[in-house]
């Protein structure tokens, strides 16, 4: 099916140009307005009803596709929701929220014209949705990088960079003997491009240190969590450092330790990939590598009003990781 940018890019103009000469709203020359109308009609392309209108004027509303599913934190994605919502008012923009990654209801709000741009969390590595979201009308931001971007924009932690400065921090603190609990089965199973990216971070810092790379997945839930130590423990018993990337399994993780008698951070120092909040709020606060969710969410929302309002290029943005030392770990003798 034939797109507006296709019809630009088949009559040499932009595709703002094409818009005006479907809506009227300036004057356009006679030779263009031929081009654009014969490239219209050699491609066969149909606008939806109201592309019209969206030439004049916008509809002032985001759409934020995140999807909801069992093994995701919510108040992780709230985060995300939050800074999306804050920035969005900033521009006097309202925020759809979609918590399901089916094609269909992201085509509904695009094809009717009910949007200005979309932005989409759970970004897998090979997504599915992209196809679609390359022939949309409107601009899309992807949070999270897939490995086939396909000229839209994305913006995210830079995981892999954390994977590495994870290990790099703890080796640098003496500790060789390091075990990772990782995200869930399922969030692997997708392919999820920050977990994947985080992993092989990890793996390479690890193997190039000649670190022996101990991962145990977890589910999201404390008890999850509590197995997950317990087989790092079985696999590593004189574990001097951990690290944790699964929000909803890090109680869990803590609560086990305190059950085994391993103090934080005298026994066993532990580093966790999250947001701050939740870093600070634990009994010992955690040193952490912060997963900034509101910041990556207004950001998101500045490189799609970009792209609505000064018709942007597409770009990649990837936050440097920074740790922050807490009281979780501490150097070896």
């Amino acid at each position: 099916m034939a797109t507006i940018h296709d019809v630009a890019d088949a009559a040499g103009v932009s595709t703002s140009t094409v818009s005006y000469v479907l809506s009227g709203k300036r004057p356009i020359s006679a030779a263009t307005r031929a081009r654009v109308e014969s490239a219209i009609m050699s491609l066969g392309y149909r606008p939806h009803a109201g592309a019209r209108a969206l030439a004049s004027s916008r509809t002032n509303v985001l759409a934020l596709v995140a999807p909801l599913r069992a093994d995701v934190n919510v108040s992780v994605i709230m985060e995300f929701v939050t800074g999306v919502a804050t920035q969005a008012r900033t521009y006097d923009q309202d925020v759809l929220l979609l918590t399901t990654d089916d094609v269909s209801s992201i085509e509904r709000v695009s094809s009717g014209s009910m949007i200005d741009a979309l932005l989409m969390m759970d970004i897998e590595t090979d997504d599915h949705r992209i196809p679609f979201l390359v022939q949309m009308r409107q601009p899309s931001v992807l949070i999270g990088v897939p490995d086939a971007p396909r000229g839209l924009s994305c913006v995210d932690l830079d995981f892999e960079a954390a994977g590495r400065l994870a290990v790099s921090h703890l080796l640098g603190l003496g500790h060789t003997r390091i075990a990772l609990v990782g995200p869930t089965p399922l969030v692997l199973g997708r392919h999820t491009a920050y977990a994947e990216r985080m992993l092989r971070g990890y793996r390479r810092e690890a193997e190039q240190a000649g670190v022996e790379t101990v991962i145990e997945l977890s589910e999201a839930s404390q008890p999850g969590g509590r197995d997950a130590l317990d087989a790092a423990l079985a696999r590593v018993p004189d574990l001097t450092a951990l690290v944790v990337h699964n929000e909803a399994a890090l109680p869990g993780v803590l609560g086990r330790l305190q059950e085994r008698g391993l103090r934080v951070p005298e026994d066993l120092s532990v580093l966790a990939l999250c947001p701050a909040t939740l870093a600070e709020a634990q009994p010992v606060p955690l040193t952490s590598i912060d997963i900034p969710a509101t910041t990556i969410g207004r950001l998101a929302v500045d490189m799609a009003m970009s792209r609505v309002l000064d018709d942007g290029l597409a770009e990649t943005r990837l936050l440097t990781p920074q740790v922050v030392e807490r009281a979780s770990t501490v150097a070896l003798d």
